[in-house]
């Protein structure tokens, strides 16, 4: 049987989702729980996605096989609850179809980007602190821009090992929550490696008067990432929700 995994996690101390030769990662610890308490050293877990070392997820969703579960699953949610550090925590577990595929059968995943511009102790792990005007009007008109693209190669972690660059974006704007601090969302079927960063730095450039509306079409068509702004830090970004 397939079960569907829903979990969220605070990624400081871990290199990303996916498993590393030479780091901790999420998908190991979470691998590691329901192998010790399921007694299956053949268990894997597969993600709906990869995020980045020091990227959060609010919502992520993994599946994994097995033959029979030996437990409710409420009470595996439990056990690996106990089990598991607390930077990680299992929202549910559930069985799903035998072709619904944790990545492959998702349609939507959204992030969010925390900012803020005022010197914060209690925001400083989770959102990015800036101390220069920000021209937020820009930064959503050109943000509106990429849901005319689809190439978004400017974008793209160099040497990233994809097949594509094509994605499809169906939102993408800077929400403010407070009078200094705002959050950009964004969600796409797909999203490529860094990619969410690379945006945002490239927005932030508009705001700031760097790059005008007809410099942030150059660079998305020209799909140089030395050409996009830089990669943001990745502790304010947060992966939001996938939908299916």
């Amino acid at each position: 049987m397939r079960y569907f995994i829903t979990l969220n996690y605070d990624g400081t101390r871990y290199h990303g989702w996916q498993i590393q030769p030479n780091g901790l990662s999420v998908q190991e610890k979470l691998q590691w729980g329901l192998s010790t308490i399921l007694r299956n050293d053949g268990l894997q877990v597969t993600g709906a996605g990869r995020t980045d070392a020091g990227v959060h997820a609010r919502m992520m969703v993994a599946h994994f096989d097995v033959e029979s579960l030996p437990m409710a699953p409420d009470d595996l949610v439990y056990k690996l609850n106990r089990l598991l550090p607390q930077d990680i925590a299992i929202q549910a577990i559930r069985p799903v179809a035998p072709e619904m595929h944790a990545r492959f059968s998702a349609t939507s995943r959204t992030y969010h980007y925390y900012i803020h511009t005022v010197k914060d102790p209690f925001r400083r792990a989770y959102s990015c602190e800036l101390h220069y005007p920000l021209d937020f009007v820009k930064m959503n008109e050109a943000a509106a821009l990429l849901l005319t693209y689809e190439d978004f190669g400017a974008f793209c972690k160099a040497h990233a090992d994809v097949k594509t660059t094509l994605c499809r974006v169906t939102s993408a704007g800077w929400h403010q929550t407070s009078p200094t601090s705002w959050y950009f969302e964004i969600t796409a079927n797909r999203f490529l490696r860094n990619m969410v960063r690379a945006v945002v730095g490239t927005l932030i450039d508009v705001g700031r008067g760097r790059l005008s509306l007809d410099d942030f079409r150059k660079v998305v068509e020209g799909k140089r990432r030395t050409e996009a702004g830089e990669s943001m830090p990745a502790n304010a970004l947060f992966l939001e929700d996938i939908k299916y």
